[in-house]
């Protein structure tokens, strides 16, 4: 009776564990068949238990993924083994997933194989912001020297044309008109470039996110996205992010005009989907201190448009790099440099039918102490 009771307390701290645990665990039968998972593998495959259950793991992942090979690795030699570095092999609606992999036995049930997933994706990706940060630094450079060396040569050249107009032929005039509208526009592209010059730091105070998204949604629905359903998925249990409330507006009008665009104005099924919800254990490094900065708030733009081109995702934050015929590339440059100047990253999965753009922000930072750490 003892040996039970204790088989139970046992199993009983087991399960607090895994559900407990921030990286996915699923538990596979010799057919193949997913028995268990908990909440984070739930997350990680976007699936509930339920249907994760009546799936097996050739289907999630394709029968010829690394996954499927390793736990029959794993059964058939009795013991554990881990692999390094593994893409799932774009898993279903997911895109590329770099884990990871660690397989082995159960120790009282050879029949059943425990999989643990640990993500190296973030990692890439933080090391990815410090390279898009250092490309914006470089615009805000020539940003700098733009507004000083063309725009007052050019408001002498438009002053120009415009006296000469007073004078000029009805032929001449059509000349003089033409040069003021392209000195207007060269003066409207320099203007984009200054907003990468503004060095100062936002002001920052408590931001509900999801009255943001709404003041997003609102606008979107009456103009350009008035054609396109969108659909909200909050987590109402969220605190107020640490931000500026207008760059947050920027941002998100910036990612879901995106969206719009990327659906096309004539598509029947297109969606755009708004999500936030909370998420434990991501914590940046802030430079030159020892803060850290939290970044539990997630927020989520999806729309279901055709997708990024492979080529292009690697360089989609970089300043110049765009995918539309008539864009200069500068938009998204300036998400990356406005999240990161709220501490937080932002990040893109992409694949036909489903694209997400990802902000992980700050709700506080949090300073090492010597006798611990202090919420700031």
């Amino acid at each position: 009776m003892d040996q039970a009771l204790e088989s139970a307390r046992g199993n009983a701290i087991l399960d607090r564990v895994a559900l407990a645990l921030p990286h996915p665990i699923l538990l596979v039968e010799d057919s193949g068949r997913i028995s268990d998972a908990n909440p984070a593998a739930e997350a990680f495959f976007d699936m509930g238990l339920s249907f994760l259950q009546r799936t097996t793991v050739e289907r999630l992942c394709g029968p010829n993924s690394s996954l499927a090979s390793l736990v029959a690795q794993s059964r058939g030699a009795g013991t554990s083994i881990n692999l390094y570095r593994v893409d799932l092999g774009a898993p279903r609606q997911m895109g590329e997933r770099l884990v990871d992999i660690h397989a082995s036995p159960m120790p009282d049930d050879p029949g059943v194989t425990i999989v643990m997933l640990q993500e190296r994706t973030l990692a890439d990706k933080f090391s990815r912001q410090l390279s898009h940060r250092g490309a914006v630094r470089s615009v805000s450079a020539l940003s700098a020297m733009l507004a000083h060396e063309i725009k007052n040569p050019l408001s002498g050249i438009r002053g120009a044309a415009q006296l000469l107009d007073s004078s000029a032929s009805d032929d001449d005039r059509v000349l003089t008109q033409l040069i003021r509208d392209e000195t207007d526009r060269i003066v409207k592209l320099v203007d984009r470039f200054e907003m990468f010059s503004d060095d100062r730091a936002p002001q920052m105070e408590p931001v509900n996110i999801h009255s943001v998204l709404g003041h997003v949604r609102n606008l979107a629905r009456s103009g350009f996205a008035r054609h396109i359903r969108i659909v909200e998925d909050y987590d109402p249990s969220l605190p107020p992010m640490l931000g500026s409330r207008d760059q947050m507006i920027q941002v998100l009008i910036n990612l879901v005009k995106n969206a719009a665009e990327a659906i096309g104005a004539h598509a029947q099924d297109g969606e755009i989907q708004l999500s936030t919800a909370y998420r434990t254990g991501v914590r940046m490094a802030v430079s030159g201190s020892t803060d850290r900065v939290r970044l539990p708030l997630e927020v989520c733009v999806r729309d279901n448009g055709p997708g990024i081109p492979e080529d292009i995702r690697p360089h989609l934050f970089d300043p110049f790099v765009t995918t539309k015929s008539s864009g200069n590339g500068l938009g998204l440059a300036l998400v990356a440099k406005v999240v990161g100047e709220h501490g937080g990253i932002v990040e893109c999965d992409s694949v036909p039918r489903r694209t997400v753009f990802r902000l992980m922000l700050p709700l506080q930072i949090a300073r090492e102490s010597g006798t611990g750490t202090e919420e700031a």
